[in-house]
């Protein structure tokens, strides 16, 4: 017996034609945002009033719903630029240490070294003394 194997499983499940129903969704949220405009701004305004915010939601919208950028959603996408622009992109390693410096500063850089120094000179204090005491115990055993 033979069976069939699907294939792409990570795909969308199209619903109406060519259209998912995040992007159905997407494309009704959208519509609705700019019909409700154009109803509040048609009755009063000519159209060059209301035709430009109407046009913004509309590019939106389809940009959300249809453009995919680098294969990835536009959502994902515009989440990833905004977090890439606010990020740091240098970032210091200082070995010994499990933690990143993210600021550039030259003061901060300095107290952030002393703090860790003072750390690793706290560290090998208390493992000067553990190892004292260690040979203490072991002259203690050996009498």
């Amino acid at each position: 017996m033979q069976f069939k194997v699907p294939q792409n499983v990570q795909r969308e499940d199209k619903i109406v034609g060519p259209l998912t129903l995040k992007q159905m969704i997407i494309c009704a949220i959208g519509g609705t945002i700019g019909y409700a405009i154009f109803t509040a701004l048609a009755k009063f305004y000519l159209w060059i009033t209301w035709l430009p915010p109407v046009a913004i939601v509309t590019i939106i919208t389809i940009a959300f719903a249809f453009v995919r950028p680098l294969d990835l959603s536009f959502t994902k996408w515009v989440l990833r630029w905004i977090e890439f622009s606010l990020l740091p992109r240098k970032r210091i390693w200082i070995k010994s240490s499990a933690e990143i410096i993210k600021d550039l500063e030259p003061e901060s850089m300095k107290r952030k070294i002393s703090k860790k120094e003072d750390q690793i000179n706290k560290i090998t204090e208390k493992q000067e003394k553990l190892s004292k005491f260690l040979e203490d115990e072991k002259n203690k055993k050996k009498l």
